[in-house]
């Protein structure tokens, strides 16, 4: 049984999950309205996940101690190094939240009070969250299997992607196929376009913590050509560049570093503080001249003039990104320039984008939520629900082998498009040898060293004279970028090969470990889920009641108040017990306890309604002409 098909934008700062239907695609909504989910994970005292999105957050306004249980901005971590994460500072860059340590093998790992965790762990939770949320949404009882298309940054190299599926498979979910970013972004605002002609596109995509853009040509459908692959619309994919450290992130660090120069030395709470501030400050000056950062009781003042300085390096750095990409796509006319991330709301970036291009930046879709639409349509074609679009996207990095003395032989050059094979013959320098070992490299650099190691497998071939074996390396890329490398020796027929595993990712054994856990722990981690919501649902009912009690208690008999006092302090017990030891309650007596006080108030919600009413009628003959 296959549930729908949903798009996950899975960002640094927010996450959305969009699905496409017979509606069109859209983005799915809390209660509230709000289709964002901040990209901060809350784990317990144990280790276990408490809290993601709004709820972690809120909890970590609360609770001094929330440094040292809450991640945010792991998704720079995924499939990186610890020395390559920790660039800018010991974890700087990954918004100070959650200690980042060596997890004994050069990796980032998030030390916890009590347990540590990677950021594919970190992700995972964050991915799961999206699909219940989906799934409770669009009416799914959880059974089946979960799929999505995930989007990535086009940049992202074969180790990032293959880290964002291990994520996805730690969290029960089939990634069922992985896309760029930016070509998401173009299905989204290519939807709809029938008989129209071919348009050349470029997609500037600047979030909280990646950038990247893409060079694309989009021919729509032919008019009433829906369902007939001849007349699908094509998104072809010419070019992509990027970095994967650059974001709004970066330009928040630097206005901390402005107000308070020995910002990186601050405790770890007034950073998070200052960063904050600084944030909001930026968002601020998207449509104002000036702003304040209030700091240690201080309001330092900050033009939109001076942020735009601030940011000056780094809208270079994206500049000279957009260089790279229009100039490997053959520099074709731009027809339109899709802005697409959070940050490209800022005045300062839509200039130097629109200035570079020569085209008027189109805003005309929410930029932080095209991404997660643009997955939901391609969701929609691999689900048989659109048959009118062809997606044929890029490598963003070429692909190789070491040779001899430490070259790096290309097989698969960047921006070719996938999915796609290729093949070339290599033989032994070396007299006798009966092992050939394949290095698999990602990079543009010559020698191997420059480059990106990803992989490596070994070939045990007969001895024979050096030049004499005849080893075919065949390098496969699927529909979502994930390599496999395959070998064989012509002579004797003796294969072998791998499933590319990055080099910084979690290994197949660490991620079948977890998946082995998580089904051996499931009913205790379902248990103590739902003591912890249990938690928070009650501490808010306590205060509910004691407000309202407050208010319309005078007008209650006095046998009513008792009940709900009584009610009151049993559940408050359950509150502390399971506080102290999430173990140490029986979530039902905890959910009847719940409950009983939700009875005996049932009288403080009628006589609230009716003041309420009360004071409406007042306030508005109070307010009439």
């Amino acid at each position: 049984m296959h549930g729908p098909i949903v798009g996950i934008d899975l960002g640094t700062t927010n996450s959305l999950v969009a699905v496409c239907d017979e509606r069109g695609p859209r983005v799915l909504r809390d209660a509230r309205g709000g289709a964002l989910v901040p990209s901060v994970v809350r784990f317990s005292a144990d280790g276990s996940v408490e809290e993601v999105g709004v709820g972690a957050v809120a909890l970590a306004a609360q609770d001094r101690e929330f440094l040292a249980r809450t991640v945010s901005g792991s998704k720079r971590a995924l499939g990186r190094s610890l020395a390559e994460v920790s660039v800018d500072g010991g974890g700087w860059a990954l918004r100070g939240m959650g200690q980042v340590v060596d997890d004994g093998r050069g990796r980032p790992s998030y030390e916890m009070p009590h347990a540590r965790r990677s950021p594919e762990q970190v992700a995972a939770a964050i991915l799961r969250h999206l699909m219940d949320f989906a799934q409770a949404q669009l009416g799914g009882t959880g059974e089946g299997t979960a799929r999505a298309v995930i989007t990535v940054p086009a940049y992202f190299d074969d180790a990032q992607r293959q880290a964002t599926r291990d994520a996805a498979r730690l969290a029960g979910i089939e990634a069922v196929r992985i896309i760029n970013e930016p070509t998401a972004a173009a299905l989204a605002y290519g939807i709809g376009r029938e008989g129209g002609s071919t348009e050349t596109i470029a997609v500037f995509d600047l979030g909280g913590g990646t950038f990247d853009i893409s060079i694309l040509q989009v021919t729509p459908p032919a008019k009433g050509g829906a369902g007939a692959d001849l007349d699908a619309g094509l998104f072809r994919v010419l070019s992509t560049a990027g970095d994967t450290q650059l974001g709004g992130d970066d330009l928040d660090i630097a206005m901390a570093r402005e107000v308070c120069p020995g910002a990186h030395d601050l405790p770890p709470e007034d950073r998070h503080a200052l960063l904050l501030a600084c944030t909001r400050a930026k968002h601020r000056l998207s449509d104002a001249a000036s702003a304040t950062i209030p700091f240690r009781g201080v309001e330092h003042a900050l033009t939109a003039a001076r942020l735009a300085e601030l940011a000056a390096p780094w809208v270079s750095r994206a500049i000279a990104a957009c260089d790279r990409a229009w100039s490997d796509a053959g520099r074709p006319a731009i027809d339109r320039l899709l802005m697409v991330g959070g940050s490209t709301r800022s005045p300062f970036v839509r200039v130097a984008a629109g200035a570079f291009f020569g085209v008027e930046p189109s805003t005309a879709l929410d930029p932080d939520q095209v991404v997660a639409l643009g997955a939901s349509i391609q969701a929609a074609v691999l689900s048989g629900r659109r048959t009118d679009i062809l997606l044929l996207d890029v490598v963003p990095l070429s692909l190789g082998i070491e040779t001899a003395g430490g070259a790096f032989a290309k097989l698969i050059m960047r921006n070719s498009t996938i999915p796609t094979r290729a093949s070339e013959m290599f033989s032994t320098g070396v007299d006798g040898q009966r092992r050939i070992a394949l290095h698999v490299l990602q990079g543009e650099r010559e020698l191997a060293r420059d480059c990106r190691s990803l992989a490596q497998c070994e070939l045990t071939v007969p001895s024979m004279p050096a030049g004499i074996p005849q080893v075919e390396v065949t390098f496969t890329v699927d529909a979502s970028g994930l390599l496999s490398v395959h070998a064989m020796e012509r002579r004797t027929g003796i294969r072998a090969g791998v499933q590319v595993i990055p080099s910084y990712g979690l290994s197949r054994d660490e991620v079948e470990a977890m998946e082995r856990d998580s089904i051996l722990h499931a009913r205790d981690d379902m248990r103590r889920h739902r003591v912890i919501d249990l938690i928070a649902n009650a501490s808010l009912d306590l205060r509910w009641v004691e407000s309202a009690t407050a208010r319309v208690g005078g007008t209650l008999p006095a046998h009513v108040r008792e009940t709900i006092q009584a009610a009151a302090v049993a559940l408050q017990a359950h509150i502390d017990a399971a506080r102290a030891d999430l173990d140490a309650v029986d979530p039902d007596e905890f959910f009847r306890a719940k409950e009983a006080l939700d009875r005996a108030s049932v009288p403080v919600h009628e006589l609230s309604i009716v003041q309420s009413l009360k004071d409406l009628e007042v306030q508005t003959r109070g307010t009439a002409p």
